[in-house]
């Protein structure tokens, strides 16, 4: 059994990694830590686990853990392994955007599965990708990994609002977010660092512009991304390398028709489609954010790092929003 922790625990990603290990046939959860919760049942927090766990929110307990997940939110990760002092032997997921430039590695792989795979396999630090990441690298990386990308590429995505976290903002409280939808972040998303050295690590000569324009929805998860750049292949030429890029990832399907993003919001899937318009190929990428773009992805990796069949235990379909 892998031995798991949580660091950081009541937030949106912290809910979903345990609906997942709960029921994770070869996980066994030692604690789960939230500050701000300490001391309460998890559920009063994650309240659709209520009857599935009667786990409490405590402190950081080492003496037993194989691997912890860190969930305490971008910028704190950092901090975080500042003030504690983790034993070498035990390996760490985060989910925050602390290690996931090269820049900042520190001994983290970027934990891209249908990438790395070989390298999360041996990795004690994993830096899980983001979720607009996960959606645009999925629709891009098999034109990257023939040398394709021939030009700008232009995407856009839309979001859902638990893409924001947990904590209300102006734009997130519900009466802003219902029956509305806006830009933010046009051209400058965070994100859009790791999308390029994920694009440079398969096609090192590419200089051209990623241009993003992200978009918060008025639903609760799912990423809906449409990117279209110039390509030479014929359409038929275009799924079929899809098809053969992706055919020994479990997660990853070339689908012939319109996707939606129902078809994977609780689920780890993402799910692709390729159309042609004269020279341009437009692909279409669907994802649950909460999921393959965060929590879903996280016990992936743990699972190639723990020598488990890549799709165990995420085969579920966790309740949630």
């Amino acid at each position: 059994m892998v031995k798991v922790g949580i660091i950081g625990g009541a937030g949106y990603t912290a809910g979903e990694l345990l609906r997942i290990l709960i029921w994770h046939p070869e996980v066994e959860l030692a604690f789960v830590q939230s500050t701000s919760h300490a001391g309460h049942p998890i559920t009063d927090v994650h309240r659709d686990l209520l009857g599935d766990t009667d786990l409490v929110f405590g402190a950081e307990d080492y003496t037993n853990v194989d691997v912890i997940f860190i969930c305490s939110g971008h910028g704190k990760t950092k901090l975080f392994l500042e003030q504690n002092n983790i034993p070498s032997s035990i390996k760490m997921i985060d989910l925050s955007t602390d290690f996931r430039p090269q820049a900042n590695t520190e001994g983290f792989i970027y934990g891209l599965p249908e990438l790395n795979k070989e390298q999360i396999k041996d990795a004690d630090r994993i830096a899980n990708p983001g979720c607009f990441a996960t959606c645009i690298e999925l629709a891009i990386l098999p034109l990257a990994s023939e040398n394709e990308l021939k030009e700008e590429i232009h995407v856009n995505a839309i979001t859902g609002s638990t893409g924001a976290g947990q904590n209300p903002s102006t734009t997130s409280h519900f009466s802003w977010k219902n029956n509305n939808v806006a830009v933010y972040k046009a051209f400058s998303h965070q994100h859009l660092e790791e999308i390029t050295e994920t694009v440079l690590q398969l096609q090192a000569n590419y200089q051209e512009a990623i241009n993003f324009i992200p978009v918060r929805g008025n639903f609760s998860r799912g990423i809906m991304a449409t990117m279209y750049t110039l390509c030479d292949w014929t359409l038929e030429e275009a799924n079929e390398k899809y098809i053969e890029f992706y055919a020994n990832h479990p997660f990853v399907s070339i689908s012939k028709v319109l996707p939606d993003v129902k078809q994977v919001v609780n689920t780890n899937k993402c799910v692709l489609y390729l159309e042609k318009h004269g020279n341009k190929l437009m692909v279409i990428s669907v994802i649950d954010n909460l999921l393959k773009g965060a929590s879903g992805q996280a016990v992936q990796n743990m699972n190639l790092m723990f020598g488990l069949a890549e799709n165990t235990g995420l085969g579920l379909k966790p309740v949630g929003f």
